[in-house]
């Protein structure tokens, strides 16, 4: 696949809007402002969960969102997929009957942005994966990733108060999505897989959010044995991580980063010497 294939719109209608406020010195400013809304997911005729969301992708998200919930299995067919933007809803169809009264009874809410929220066991099927160990990572991959994705237009960048989630190859970033909620994008990439067909082997994930119990767990689940941040670590997140053999790194910003999981994957090929630090008008950007 070629670099970028699904990037964001920072442009796109509805996805923010500026608004009127006062600076520290009392002057007039306006600020762009990431938009979130309700979209209620409908699995056939059952109502799963309501989710915070910007709203773009909502197909990707829901197949995504089912899938990592274990609700929606990877050789069931999907029959539809029904979209309604007035209402704020989105129903899969599938030609299973499904019926997952039970496990909506067991809700968790995570640590995730806008409230994300796991039903029935959350650890469900997590001990029965096994990541690929001959899976490398260079170094100057992780420079090369943060480079481009930091520069790539984004309402991240345009807004702040939203995450990304990238899935690359080697130094390529290949699926941009963004949410309110890490764990959106991050299911807007996993419906995209599933639709699309992209195996996860060799694949890393790069997020701008915090490395969270939420975020490996999905992450094993989607079979990817890598997964980058620009953000910290939660220490249950890293348990897990070691658990599973997923390569964890965080605070990877400019020339600096820290791998608290599956280290034996690295492969120092580059002196951090010779990376540039990070620009500082990104980091302001990043920082809001």
């Amino acid at each position: 696949m070629k670099e970028f294939t699904v990037t964001p719109d920072p442009d796109a209608p509805g996805l923010s809007e500026n608004l009127q406020g006062v600076d520290q010195n009392g002057a007039a400013v306006h600020l762009p402002v990431v938009v979130e809304k309700p979209l209620t997911l409908f699995l056939n005729g059952q109502e799963i969960v309501t989710m915070m969301t910007i709203g773009d992708y909502p197909d990707y998200l829901a197949l995504g969102y089912l899938l990592n919930q274990n609700m929606l299995q990877a050789d069931d067919e999907v029959t539809g997929i029904d979209y309604d933007d007035d209402l704020g809803v989105v129903v899969v169809r599938t030609d299973r009957e499904t019926d997952f009264e039970e496990k909506l009874k067991k809700k968790t809410q995570t640590s995730g942005c806008a409230q994300g929220t796991v039903f029935g066991d959350v650890m469900e099927k997590f001990e029965d994966i096994i990541l690929d160990p001959e899976v490398m990572l260079k170094t100057s991959w992780i420079y090369s990733l943060s480079r481009k994705i930091n520069q790539q237009p984004s309402l991240y960048l345009e807004t702040g108060a939203i995450h990304g989630c990238v899935l690359c190859e080697e130094d390529r970033p290949l699926i941009y999505m963004e949410d309110v909620g890490r764990h959106n994008a991050i299911d807007k990439i996993a419906g995209y897989m599933w639709r699309q067909g992209i195996s996860p082997k060799a694949k890393i994930f790069y997020t701008t959010g915090r490395l969270t119990s939420e975020m490996v767990i999905k992450t094993v689940q989607m079979q990817i044995p890598i997964v980058i941040s620009r953000s910290g670590f939660t220490a249950w997140g890293v348990d897990l991580a070691r658990q599973a053999n997923l390569t964890l790194i965080g605070r990877a910003k400019g020339k600096r980063f820290v791998c608290l999981s599956g280290a034996d994957r690295l492969v120092f090929d580059i002196d951090p010497a010779t990376v540039p630090e990070e620009s500082s008008k990104h980091q302001r950007k990043a920082a809001r």
